[in-house]
C-alpha cells in the first residue's frame, strides 16, 4: 500500500488546494516553485490518511498551519496523535499559527532551521 497521495483522498486534496485559507495561500507564495532555498514543496499532500498543508519530500518535512479549528483539547489530542504517527514514518512536522505566516522572514527562517540537507 502506498503511503503518499492515496487515491481515496484525491478529491479531498484537490478541494483543499482549490480552497486554501488566506494563511495557506500566503505561505504558498513563498514556498512554490522551489523559492525557499531550492526546496520543492507540495501543498495538500497526503501521507496515509493525513493531508498535510505543505510537504517537502527531500527533507521529509511537513508544515501545518493552525487556525481556530485547532483550538481545544480534542484538537490538541488529535494533532499530537497525528504528529506522532507521522514522526514514526520519519516525517518531521512543524506547526505555526496562521498569524505567524504574515511575518514572512520569521516563518521562512524557522522553516529553514528544520532543513536537514544543505543545498
Amino acid at each position: 500500500m502506498a503511503i503518499h497521495n492515496d487515491k481515496h483522498l484525491k478529491e479531498l486534496r484537490k478541494d483543499l488546494r482549490n480552497h486554501l485559507t488566506p494563511a495557506e495561500a500566503t505561505l504558498w507564495k513563498y514556498l512554490q516553485h522551489s523559492k525557499l532555498d531550492g526546496r520543492k514543496f507540495r501543498r495538500q499532500h497526503s501521507i496515509k490518511n493525513y493531508v498535510l498543508d505543505f510537504y517537502c519530500p527531500s527533507e521529509k518535512l511537513g508544515i501545518e498551519l493552525d487556525g481556530n479549528i485547532h483550538c481545544g483539547f480534542a484538537s490538541d489530542e488529535y494533532d499530537k496523535e497525528r504528529t506522532d504517527n507521522l514522526n514514526r514514518l520519519g516525517i518531521k512536522i512543524i506547526r505555526f499559527d496562521n498569524k505567524d505566516v504574515y511575518h514572512e522572514e520569521n516563518i521562512l527562517n524557522e522553516i529553514r532551521k528544520h532543513f536537514l540537507q544543505k543545498l
